[in-house]
């Protein structure tokens, strides 16, 4: 597995979707050994008759085992290893039980009652290892009236108070439509782990650690709050910013592009004029927020002639913040994530996957490996972890409470 400051961490991974995935791929990244815990139909069924997942397949077609190669999937997994073991039988219980005495953490984001019907929420992990560390991210957590409701990104956001400010005025209020909650938590989870880690080093204790996607999101509210509690209107205003003029995004010649420009004081509105034809030379931030709308028809006029990148190094060559607005092609292509090696050809197809933001000695991906397929380690985890011989490998294979593909 990778190599890292977290090299001699043990995790087993129970996460799903986005939020708990993505903190288990960072503390892969950064060397703990994460044992993935999968339930035997957790890729999805043996054959996928129609339709396309969400992202799409690695490679573009549907290949042979569609479970192995689901795009969104397989781009939370690396430097994992793979355990498809059936939970609900006594034996996978049991098993799991077993990993779990020599693991340090559990992590899961399951709705607050899958593991306790399971039998293996924390107070069950803790009477078999008391210095776990046990991480639950379900949408609301594990207590309130809302514990019970199911949770999904886009609609835990309106509840945080997010939605309240977005969109592009009173009567059109918007959500992200990206699950936002769920990387707010998960980089939560990656933090709230390390902090866990510590204390367990001054204390010899576990920790039973609670978060909620619902809670992650509350947390990006505060400048709004602060208003409130002030007696200011909120309203959403779209791309414009409170105490910049002009700030926003500006078509541009070409497909469906665009560039994004933040006007941050006086200096750079003069700055601007320079640039941009058809504004006024004097005008402090009040004049240039009533006449915003003039001021956003000059600048179109202008980026609308001119590329993307050729209108963003005009604007940067002026010292004004501005840049294009990518899609994923523009992404992987971009000249700064290309000589910075972000993206990291890890896995078959020709887009390359997002690296690790963290950079520093003993931390990189030459030695990182790709997202193994379903099951691909349950004899070698088993047999180093536990000290299972052939004959009992053999025997819950047989019994289907180990397996290495989808059963139907």
């Amino acid at each position: 597995m990778a190599d890292g400051p977290l090299r001699d961490i043990r995790i087993l991974d129970l996460t799903h979707v986005w939020a708990g995935p993505l903190a288990t791929r960072v503390l892969a990244d950064l060397g703990a050994t994460v044992v993935k815990i999968e339930g035997p139909m957790s890729r999805g069924p043996r054959e996928f008759r129609s339709g396309t997942p969400i992202g799409g397949w690695l490679g573009g077609a549907p290949p042979p085992e569609p479970w192995n190669l689901n795009a969104v999937f397989v781009k939370q997994q690396r430097n994992k290893q793979s355990v498809a073991i059936d939970l609900k039988t006594a034996d996978g219980r049991a098993t799991f039980l077993e990993l779990a005495q020599e693991a340090d953490i559990v992590m899961e984001n399951f709705s607050a009652r899958a593991m306790p019907d399971l039998g293996l929420d924390y107070d069950d992990v803790a009477a078999v290892n008391p210095r776990i560390v046990y991480v639950s991210m379900p949408g609301y957590g594990k207590s309130g009236p809302y514990r019970e409701r199911v949770a999904f990104g886009p609609t835990v956001e309106p509840l945080s108070g997010l939605t309240n400010v977005m969109g592009y005025g009173p009567d059109e209020p918007r959500n992200t439509a990206m699950a936002l909650m769920d990387p707010i938590t998960g980089i939560n989870a990656t933090a709230a782990v390390l902090d866990a880690l510590r204390r367990r080093e001054r204390t010899g204790k576990g920790a039973y650690v609670e978060m909620s996607l619902h809670e992650g999101g509350v947390t990006y509210s505060g400048p709004w709050l602060i208003e409130h509690q002030l007696g200011r209107d909120i309203q959403p205003i779209g791309n414009r910013h409170p105490r910049m003029a002009p700030h926003g995004v500006y078509p541009c010649a070409g497909d469906d592009a665009w560039i994004a420009l933040a006007c941050r004081d006086d200096a750079d509105w003069r700055a601007l004029t320079e640039v941009v034809d058809g504004l006024p030379c004097e005008a402090d931030l009040a004049q240039r927020l009533e006449i915003h709308e003039r001021i956003d028809e000059a600048i179109s006029r202008w980026t609308s002639l001119r590329t993307k990148n050729d209108a963003a190094a005009a604007l940067q060559a002026a010292g004004l913040p501005a840049g294009p607005v990518n899609v994923t092609p523009d992404m992987t292509a971009d000249a700064q994530v290309q000589a910075r090696g972000f993206f990291v050809p890890l896995e078959p197809g020709p887009t390359p996957m997002p690296g690790n933001p963290i950079k520093m000695p003993g931390i990189g991906s030459a030695d990182w490996t790709p997202c193994p397929r379903l099951g691909n380690d349950n004899r070698t985890v088993l047999r180093d972890w536990l000290g299972y011989d052939g004959a009992r490998l053999a025997a819950l294979e047989e019994a289907g409470v180990l397996v290495d593909k989808p059963p139907k």
